[in-house]
C-alpha cells in the first residue's frame, strides 16, 4: 500500500511539475503575443507622441487659439497654468505646464477633471501625458509643476478657431484631517 501511494504521489509530483512548465512558457509566450495584439489592434499606440504625430498631418495654413483655465473645488490649493493660451496648428504637439500649490498645513490627496469648449473638442483632443490622468498627493505647503502634452486634430471643423481646455480639482476621500471651512 505505502508503495502504491508513494507512486500515486511520484506520479502527480510529475504532473505538477510538467503542469507549472507548461503555464510559465505559456505565461512567457504571451507577452510577445500581446504585444503583437495591441500592435494589429492599435492599442499600443494610444499613448506614444511620436506614433500619434506621424499618423496625424499638421494643418500648417490653420491656426487654433487654446487657453488654458484652472479652477479647485474646496480645495485649499492654489491652481493656475504657467501661459493662459498657445497658438497652434491642428496637428501640432505641444506641451503646457500647470502649477499647484497646497496651501494647507495637511497631505490632500486631489484628482483633476477636465472640460472642454466646445464640448466635442474631447473627440479631436488626443493626450500623451497629463496630471489628470491619476490622483494627486500634495504635502503640506508643496508646490508643483505638472505637464500636460496634447495635439488636436486635424479634423477639427474648420469654423472653430478657439477652444478652451479647463481643469477643476477636487478633494479625494481619504486626505488627512478634515478641512475646516
Amino acid at each position: 500500500m505505502v508503495t502504491s501511494l508513494l507512486k500515486a504521489n511520484v506520479a502527480m509530483l510529475k504532473k505538477l511539475l510538467v503542469f507549472t512548465l507548461i503555464m510559465f512558457a505559456f505565461g512567457y509566450a504571451l507577452v510577445p503575443f500581446y504585444e503583437k495584439f495591441c500592435e494589429v489592434t492599435g492599442i499600443n499606440n494610444l499613448l506614444k507622441p511620436d506614433v500619434l504625430i506621424k499618423e496625424n498631418w499638421v494643418d500648417e495654413a490653420r491656426w487654433i487659439t487654446v487657453e488654458f483655465d484652472a479652477n479647485t473645488r474646496g480645495l485649499p490649493w492654489q491652481f493656475r497654468p504657467l501661459q493662459s493660451s498657445a497658438r497652434i496648428h491642428p496637428g501640432e504637439a505641444i506641451s503646457v505646464m500647470y502649477e499647484i500649490t497646497n496651501n494647507s498645513d495637511r497631505e490632500i490627496n486631489g484628482q483633476a477633471i477636465p472640460s472642454y469648449s466646445p464640448r466635442f473638442l474631447d473627440k479631436h483632443l488626443k493626450k500623451f501625458e497629463c496630471f489628470c490622468f491619476t490622483k494627486q498627493v500634495l504635502k503640506p505647503y508643496e508646490t508643483r509643476q505638472m505637464p500636460v502634452q496634447f495635439v488636436i486634430e486635424p479634423g477639427l471643423p474648420p469654423e472653430i478657431n478657439t477652444v478652451t481646455i479647463s481643469y477643476t480639482f477636487f478633494e479625494l476621500p481619504g486626505s488627512g484631517s478634515v478641512a475646516t471651512k
